[in-house]
């Protein structure tokens, strides 16, 4: 009974998702079309192609915000991993450790930041909310202490390297062909996987997940990991990407990360989600960002719109979920 009211409600939410994935393309088609009006400059490669590459790093990250809001958690320390990751990866290099190897160990340390928070909210009882809160200040910090509070100069970087942030293949940007690759994987695991099933058992209904024998720890503490790696591919391709490691970087990105999944359909209740959901989540924030940028909107108000978005979408996700509640 309980598995079949399940699948009767990961119906409706197909549904409704589909929905809103719709009308999130609907959207994103209209401002395109009048920013192409308003703006010389919007419909131009060079422009398309930064948002494309600005869309595809982050949306790298928000694939592991979204896994981690299905599950019921949220990560408030990816922006402090991403540049956790580009400093780790960065020392490496600078005491001697070819790129590729410091890479590895620096999405390995940012995976042990994911199982330290994870340790917490599974052993422990904290909520990831606060956990997370604690890493952001905790890695950010680390990175000051490492690098001193001054940025790393990486460009002594090998071209092959570098050929995975700023290269191209075959006139394609590499950085976009790891985002569709990350993008395909994750969504045909969350689709087609029992393991990544078990994931929206567990952020639907965590006991009666328990009761149908689902560790619910062991999938929350892997999520939580792979929220971090993630974050940390995504640092090792900006440290590729800038030639540089600035401990202040990735400041305030967890608000665009959270928000891309949340407008893209992920609940911060848990439960539901989707990864092209939160794609054309992020993609209609770089579209606004861009917007606002070709329209010379004071930096300052650009935060506040952000703001006003994020809430938007939060406030949304509240008034779907009591709907669904009622």
């Amino acid at each position: 009974m309980a598995a079949a009211a399940l699948d009767s409600s990961r119906f409706s939410l197909g549904k409704l998702g589909s929905m809103r994935e719709a009308g999130l393309i609907a959207i994103i088609v209209a401002m395109c079309v009048a920013m192409s009006f308003a703006s010389p400059h919007f419909a131009t490669w060079g422009n398309v192609r930064a948002m494309l590459m600005s869309f595809s790093v982050e949306g790298i990250v928000v694939v592991g915000m979204t896994v981690l809001l299905i599950v019921g958690g949220i990560d408030l320390a990816v922006g402090s991993v991403v540049c956790f990751a580009m400093v780790i990866g960065g020392s490496l290099f600078l005491m001697g450790l070819d790129p590729w190897s410091a890479s590895i160990i620096a999405i390995a340390a940012c995976g042990l930041v994911g199982a330290v928070s994870g340790f917490f909210v599974t052993v422990v009882g904290l909520s990831h909310f606060i956990t997370s809160l604690a890493a952001m200040v905790i890695v950010r910090g680390l990175c000051l202490l490492i690098t001193k509070g001054t940025p790393l100069s990486l460009f002594t970087l090998p071209p092959e390297f570098k050929a995975i942030g700023q290269g191209e293949f075959y006139g394609v940007p590499v950085v976009i062909i790891i985002f569709f690759v990350v993008v395909v994987i994750f969504d045909f695991l969350l689709r087609r996987a029992t393991a990544f099933r078990k994931v929206f058992y567990t952020g639907s209904n965590e006991k009666a997940a328990q009761y149908s024998g689902i560790k619910t720890n062991q999938v929350k503490f892997w999520v939580t990991v792979l929220c971090s790696a993630l974050a940390g591919l995504a640092g090792v391709i900006y440290m590729s990407r800038f030639g540089s490691a600035t401990p202040t970087f990735g400041v305030g990105m967890e608000l665009n990360i959270i928000a891309a999944a949340v407008i893209g359909g992920a609940s911060l209740t848990g439960g539901s989600g989707s990864i092209f959901g939160a794609i054309l989540g992020i993609g209609l924030l770089s579209v606004v960002t861009s917007s606002l940028i070709l329209l010379n909107v004071p930096v300052y108000w650009q935060d506040v719109i952000r703001g006003c978005i994020l809430l938007s979408a939060v406030s949304l996700d509240h008034l779907l979920h009591r709907g669904r509640s009622a």
